[in-house]
């Protein structure tokens, strides 16, 4: 059974920072991509950030454009984890952050590209 657990979410003021991430376990996911997404009230979800697990694009990252130079994602082979540490926070990135994993290692930017998904972990980002 894949299981994937976010972690690190909380409320915070506006130029802080905070550091989610993402546990996997159930497979080996030398061959996924991992995308970190987010869901704001109202609005569709979308990609925050990916990053390749694979041999072949191993380390490749991914940013959306409102979050590059802000965001860093990161992983941990070790403890098998994905890390988005998120700095300069703006109001706007208040959302509920989920990670996800898609097999395959080349990094995908749908979400319906994506096989396995955790609960979420919510960002509140006041002014």
């Amino acid at each position: 059974q894949v299981q994937l657990v976010e972690s690190g979410g909380g409320l915070v003021q506006a130029g802080d920072s905070l550091r989610l991430s993402c546990a996997a376990s159930g497979r080996t996911f030398s061959d996924y991509a991992i995308g970190w997404f987010r869901q704001a009230p109202g609005k569709e979800r979308e990609i925050v950030a990916g990053i390749s697990l694979g041999t072949w694009f191993g380390g490749s990252t991914y940013y959306t454009d409102s979050v590059k130079g802000r965001f860093t994602i990161s992983k941990d082979n070790d403890k098998g984890t994905v890390a988005l540490q998120m700095n300069s926070l703006k109001p706007e990135d208040t959302a509920v952050y989920y990670c996800a994993a898609a097999q395959g290692s080349f990094i995908r930017i749908r979400d319906y590209e994506y096989n396995y998904w955790g609960q979420g972990t919510q960002v509140t980002v006041s002014s």
